[in-house]
């Protein structure tokens, strides 16, 4: 999407705007907001970058040093993600994908670093950001903490900005290590896919090592713990590029690297899990508990050396902080995202969490018990006697028969190509990446459409609202029937190869 970043403040009892400070530059021929802006401006290239947008929201991490008077902001990356449309020639590209140091009271910048220079992955350094005193061998030092998608965990001098220490928290691919004379990762040349013109798998893909998903730091442990996923994703170079106006603006052909992604041995999606307990002095991982399920799952750490987490497999577990052992489990009969939160009532400390759905990546089909969106709030405490109800057993979806009867896909394998990819950047937001509705989707499953066999229909719904009150917006404005045709014609291809799955199924049994 067209956006440019920023953070703002507003009066807590009347709402005004106090101040405004924006992550990127906007048009050079109008006033920079800030002066930070003019020398960030130096860092991007072309005029793309102010008229698409450029990126760098800050959509999440956000901490307050109370002792330091600073408010700390994690910014996204960069719009779109192929740097060399965004910025032809390159650049740092100021200030996307950074941790940034403003003052509260007026926004006024102080100190940044920047975890991805001239970001084209998608890796924003949004995700959480914590405060903590560490003990080094020379003293305690004040520090904010990151581990963002990139891979690398980050420890700087809350009050400088100074580099403390840049290490891999788990296995990736872009780069081989963050130098720590300049800062900077030392990128692997064939990671930038926008230069080569050559498809290639990252470690991490889009999804990053560690997302939004809260982590955790026990002061009495000196740990973090840190939810991971593993997942890899191809990168291309699209042929062409054009805005679009209404969905999204990556610059990145999704289906370029597909061939890659099927060889024999390719490790491409969504690979594993797992909780992280890391050591941020001493920059190491200390152990690690691996998920069953795909999934990652906010975490709280508690004093009484505990630390809690769910789990995609309909768990609730409590560790022991120090050696990861588990100490207790709770069947949630749901899958689990958020993380923990815990508070005392009338003396009594109790847990609660929110279960649910939504979290996984929108290719990620429901494929157990508790993928269903049995959304709840379960609160927990010493000597409670409440019990779950009861709940219906899983289908072996196998055992249902085909339950798909597509028309046969007449069109040519260039309409079908040309409809991928319309279909990634103008329908995979509601109904899912390639055309497989994920947990939590919001929309219908258009495999299963009674409008694929009807052209005549196909089009008055999708580009001119005949089901508009039903939350189908039109889209006659922005696509031609050539484009929604290529569309209908590759979702008749998914529904395809969804029915040849499911035969398959049936045969097997």
């Amino acid at each position: 999407y067209r956006v440019r970043g920023y953070v703002t403040a507003y009066d807590s009892e009347t709402g005004e705007q106090l101040w405004r400070w924006f992550t990127v530059p906007g048009d050079p021929s109008k006033p920079y907001e800030q002066p930070e802006l003019a020398e960030a401006a130096k860092t991007w290239k072309g005029d793309n970058y102010w008229q698409i947008g450029g990126g760098g929201t800050v959509w999440d991490g956000m901490a307050y040093d109370a002792d330091l008077d600073t408010i700390y902001v994690g910014t996204g990356n960069g719009n779109p993600w192929n740097q060399a449309i965004r910025s032809p020639g390159g650049g740092d590209n100021l200030y996307l994908s950074s941790i940034v140091a403003l003052d509260p009271n007026t926004g006024a910048y102080k100190w940044h670093y920047q975890t991805t220079p001239g970001e084209t992955w998608d890796y924003t350094a949004t995700q959480p950001l914590m405060l903590a005193d560490l003990d080094y061998p020379e003293g305690k030092r004040r520090v904010v903490m990151q581990a963002p998608k990139n891979g690398f965990f980050y420890v700087l001098d809350a009050k400088t900005g100074k580099l403390l220490s840049a290490e891999k928290f788990a296995p990736l691919s872009w780069a081989t290590h963050v130098d720590m004379a300049t800062g900077r990762p030392v990128e692997v040349p064939e990671a930038r896919y926008e230069v080569t013109g050559k498809p290639v798998i990252i470690k991490p893909g889009a999804l990053g090592m560690h997302n939004w998903h809260p982590m955790a730091f026990s002061p009495e442990t000196g740990l973090v713990y840190i939810p991971v996923q593993i997942a890899a994703a191809s990168y291309a170079a699209p042929k062409e590029f054009k805005v679009n106006l209404e969905g999204t603006n990556t610059g990145t052909d999704f289906s370029g690297g597909a061939a890659l992604c099927a060889a024999p041995g390719a490790q491409c999606g969504n690979l594993e899990t797992y909780i992280l307990a890391w050591d941020p002095v001493k920059a190491k991982e200390v152990w690690r508990i691996k998920n069953d399920v795909y999934g990652s799952t906010g975490i709280l750490a508690t004093s009484g050396n505990l630390i809690f987490s769910g789990n995609h497999k309909g768990e609730f577990n409590a560790y022991n902080a120090t050696t990861g052992e588990k100490l207790w489990t709770a069947p949630t009969q749901a899958r689990v995202v958020a993380a923990p939160a815990t508070y005392t009532v009338d003396g009594k400390q109790e847990i609660a969490l929110l279960v649910g759905a939504r979290g996984l990546p929108d290719d990620q089909p429901r494929t157990n018990p508790y993928s269903a969106n049995n959304s709840r709030i379960l609160v927990f405490k010493m000597d409670a006697k409440s019990e779950l109800p009861t709940t219906m057993p899983a289908v072996d979806p196998s055992k249902l028969g085909v339950r798909i009867d597509p028309p046969l896909l007449t069109a040519s394998n260039e309409t079908v190509f040309a409809g991928e990819q319309a279909y990634a950047a103008n329908c995979a937001s509601c109904h899912g990446d390639k055309a497989v509705p994920g947990a939590g989707a919001i929309a219908p499953d258009l495999r299963y459409s009674g409008l694929l066999p009807i052209r005549n229909g196909w089009n008055p719904t999708v580009r001119g609202g005949d089901r508009a009150q039903r939350g189908m917006p039109a889209f006659q404005d922005t696509l031609t029937v050539e484009t929604t045709d290529a569309i209908l014609a590759y979702i008749i291809k998914r529904a395809n190869d969804e029915k040849a799955e499911q035969e398959a199924a049936v045969e097997k049994n």
